[in-house]
């Protein structure tokens, strides 16, 4: 027999209870896209649940058994046969939300979350825990429950921990006391789960098999059809002949389920698209007769015809329109759908005409540039996007009533200032999507003009001042510094932002060249953008600025801003600041000059901002030496701790004049990808990888800039990878770099490669390229590939760069016995990550 009942966290944690994660379940997995649509879901739930406390939203299931060792009274244990992933997650939630409202609110929320939902604090150790992780993923969990220096490390537990650590100090707004009470409010009595509870004696492995195997699964857009022609007993067949068939074979199944799910957000922006079926089940159980129905299955089909015009913009008569309709489709982002086909749809009822349609549609993509271009591409786009519908004036002309709606509160419309101001210093290259990085500067490009256009779809972003720049580039900046400064803060503060990305097709040929010889390809370009660039005598910190500052005029004439241009709509992103040093994991330090950059600021604004406003992890911020900063206080007064010393209990190391590892440095473009930013790494070269000419070209840089003894050890590790079934391919850019290819892109399960060798020094571990190549994508096995190249003398790969690129230097190799535990380590690698039927 078995028990299924609706039930809530908060009556699923309370009471002396105790949850068991079996020991052969597997061990936690989620990510960061799944933390995302969780997080999502409890937010809007959050504000739903204000105007209404009895919104729930299910997320799921557990399915449980009683434990084999439970006894008459005392504790009720729990096996978790099913749902451990979710219990986990939120058990995760809980502890962030616990020492969030404890720092940020009143202490007694330490005791009160922990005593109701996370522990029985009067129990034996044994039974101390509601929850207990499968044994691989206890302690980073007990590191998150007790709140030890440890937690938020760079396992999947200590990722979930970090990501709701960011996501609520982005949440907490200061001046509404009850928003985090109201997300903690939705965590525990919001969401709703199905409990299904085995009898003792029951098979719950057996439990779990029949509640999983259900079948082939009908789609929501299915199971709308059948309701419908359900509703329709004595018309089905001549509605379905006449109205249904043409919807079908103008949109899939897929499109179907969208178009139905687009037409439930216009009326109410809170509906999930997992929701489609019940909403339009609950809407449409409300009309009486066959006639309502089948005017509702013509009304789906007028709408289908303007989603399929939404999707395929060449089908839409109108120039002006089709032209906006193309960008906003190339910008990929199908938050803006329901927004366009309420546009189109207005159109189709004679409300608006096409002139005011394409100018509506003109203020939507001139917000999401303004967007991208302060470093707020994704914040609540999607809650603007759904609630535009319902909020925008009816009173007035449709276009004049988005940009008045974009423009009020705080939905970060960027004004004319804030693009002045941001295209200089915000790291462009950083932010948003790459297609929609690319997309603003071939949009700038055509804004030109060019009586004989270049076909600008095949080029790619170039860095003219490069990120890797060579000792000729640094001589050329260093003319550019004012006293005090340091290169690396001046080039980190410089290379991302727009004054320094242009378009090009030769990206592997000018790669790191000195400027004048990047300034004769660009010359002969068609491109006027990289024409306007090799019109300068040379390339540093002024003429930078002063291409931002004719870009910034540019897209304020081509993207008009919000109606009120005057007062700025955003401030420096402190909110970015505080999600980058709660991502930041522990046994991981950054600077003030990173963080600058990141967020486009200056470091002094930093280090004034930390020393009287609380964020999180502000001692793992260090001065560029990586020495903690003489001026360091705590904000809270009772503190009275030695920064250095948590950052040594967290795992951070410190040299004799209390220096931390530079190994340990988490960089902008690391801050970036904790944050979730899609910067693409540098991978080997398409066919050309292997040509022989490539191959001597490394050589002969790495002979020229370390010498033929490091040469030679190098050569002979790459001997040694071939031997072992391995390829070597190389990179097509000017300095050549060696990658060690156990798999290439046509083998099962796609490439994959350990290191990458440049001739500059460096020994690259890519464990960003491998957190998504099995089986290298579960951390166990990067974090093995990590202790066994530690292994190696003068080898230190953080754990806390689990999910970056550190490495080691070249000369390491020079030693026989480091050589030997190297190839030891590849050869372990390649023999898990080449291919099934290469396997014996």
């Amino acid at each position: 027999m078995v028990v299924a009942r609706e039930t809530s966290l908060q009556e699923l944690l309370e009471g002396s209870k105790q949850y068991q994660v079996p020991l052969y379940q597997r061990t936690y997995s989620w990510t960061n896209n799944q933390f995302q649509r969780l997080w999502d879901d409890i937010k809007q739930l959050a504000d739903d649940r204000a105007g209404d406390a009895e919104m729930t939203h299910f997320i799921g299931s557990v399915v449980l058994a009683p434990s084999p060792t439970n006894g008459p009274a005392g504790v009720q244990e729990f096996l978790v046969i099913d749902g451990q992933q979710r219990l986990t997650t939120l058990s995760i939630l809980l502890c962030a939300l616990r020492d969030h409202r404890a720092e940020h609110e009143h202490p007694e929320h330490r005791e009160r979350i922990d005593q109701q939902y996370l522990i029985n604090k009067w129990k034996p150790d044994n039974q101390r825990l509601k929850l207990v992780p499968t044994q691989a993923d206890r302690a980073s969990y007990l590191a998150c429950l007790n709140a030890t220096p440890k937690a938020g490390g760079t396992d999947r537990i200590g990722a979930a921990y970090r990501f709701f650590s960011a996501q609520l100090v982005a949440a907490d707004d200061p001046d509404d006391p009850n928003d985090i009470e109201r997300i903690e409010d939705a965590v525990i009595s919001g969401l709703a789960l199905v409990s299904v509870t085995a009898q003792r004696g029951d098979n719950p492995h057996r439990i779990f098999e029949s509640l999983n195997n259900t079948g082939l699964k009908l789609t929501q857009a299915d199971l709308l059809r059948n309701y419908l022609f359900m509703r329709l007993p004595t018309r089905g067949e001549a509605v379905y002949e006449s109205l249904w068939l043409p919807l079908q074979k103008n949109l899939d199944n897929d499109q179907l389920e969208l178009l139905f799910w687009l037409d439930l957000v216009q009326r109410d922006p809170r509906i999930k698209q997992t929701d489609t079926y019940a909403g339009q089940q609950q809407r449409l159980d409300r009309m009486r007769t066959e006639e309502e129905i089948e005017q509702e299955v013509a009304r789906f089909g007028r709408l289908g015809e303007l989603l399929r015009t939404v999707l395929e913009p060449s089908r839409e008569d109108d120039p002006g329109v089709r032209h906006r309709l193309r960008r906003l489709g190339a910008w990929g982002t199908t938050t803006v759908y329901p927004v366009l086909l309420h546009l189109l749809d207005l159109r189709a009822r004679e409300l608006a005409d096409s002139a005011q349609i394409a100018r509506a549609m003109l203020y939507l993509e001139s917000y999401f540039v303004r967007r991208l271009l302060i470093g707020r591409a994704t914040t609540g786009m999607n809650r603007v996007m759904l609630s535009l519908v319902t909020e925008v004036d009816a009173d007035l002309p449709i276009d004049e009533a988005v940009r008045r709606y974009l423009s009020s509160g705080r939905k970060y419309y960027a004004t004319d200032r804030d693009i002045r101001e941001a295209v200089r210093t915000v790291p462009y290259y950083l932010n948003g999507r790459p297609n929609q990085r690319a997309l603003v500067l071939r949009w700038l490009e055509e804004s030109y003009g060019s009586k004989e256009p270049v076909d600008l779809s095949s080029l790619t972003i170039e860095h003219v001042l490069p990120q890797s720049p060579t000792a000729e580039w640094r001589q050329a900046l260093a003319q550019d510094l004012e006293p005090g400064e340091e290169f690396g803060q001046v080039h980190e503060a410089l290379v991302h932002t727009l004054g320094n990305l242009t378009l090009t097709g030769y990206n592997s040929k000018l790669s790191n060249s000195p400027f004048e010889v990047k300034r004769e390809q660009l010359a002969s370009s068609g491109v006027r953008m990289n024409q306007e660039i090799a019109g300068q005598e040379r390339w540093g910190r002024p003429q930078i600025q002063h291409r931002a500052d004719a870009l910034a005029e540019r897209v304020i004439s081509e993207w008009p801003g919000p109606i009120s241009r005057d007062n700025s709509s955003t401030g420096p992103a402190w909110d970015v600041l505080n999600r980058a040093l709660a991502e930041l994991p522990a046994g991981s330090w950054t600077t003030y000059g990173d963080l600058a950059a990141l967020i486009g600021s200056h470091a002094v604004a930093i280090g004034q901002r930390l020393a009287t406003v609380a964020a999180p992890n502000a001692h793992r911020v260090l001065q560029s030496d990586g020495k903690v900063s003489p001026n360091f206080t705590w904000i809270d007064p009772e503190r009275t701790d030695d920064p250095r010393e948590l950052l040594e209990a967290e795992g951070v190391v410190f040299d004799v004049h209390g220096r931390a590892t530079p190994e340990q440095r988490v960089t902008t473009e690391g801050l970036a990808l904790l944050l979730g930013a899609d910067v693409p790494e540098l991978v080997p070269g398409p066919d050309a990888g292997q040509d022989p000419k490539l191959r001597d070209r490394f050589r002969e840089q790495l002979i020229e800039q370390q010498g033929p003894d490091v040469a030679n050890a190098v050569v002979m590790v790459l001997n040694a990878w071939t031997a072992a079934g391995g390829h070597l391919e190389y990179g097509v850019e000017k300095e050549t770099s060696c990658f060690l290819l156990s798999r290439r892109k046509t083998d099962p399960g796609g490439n994959i490669w350990p290191a990458a060798l440049y001739p500059s020094g460096k020994f690259e571990v890519v464990f960003q390229h491998l957190r998504s190549r099995p089986p290298f994508d579960e951390l166990s096995r990067r974090e093995e590939l990590r202790q066994r190249l530690n292994k190696i003398n003068g080898v230190e790969l953080p754990e806390s760069k689990l999910d970056l690129r550190p490495g080691f230097p070249l000369d390491v190799l020079l030693d026989a016995s480091n050589r030997e535990q190297l190839v030891e380590a590849l050869e372990w690698f390649h023999a898990l990550a080449r291919p099934q039927e290469g396997r014996q």
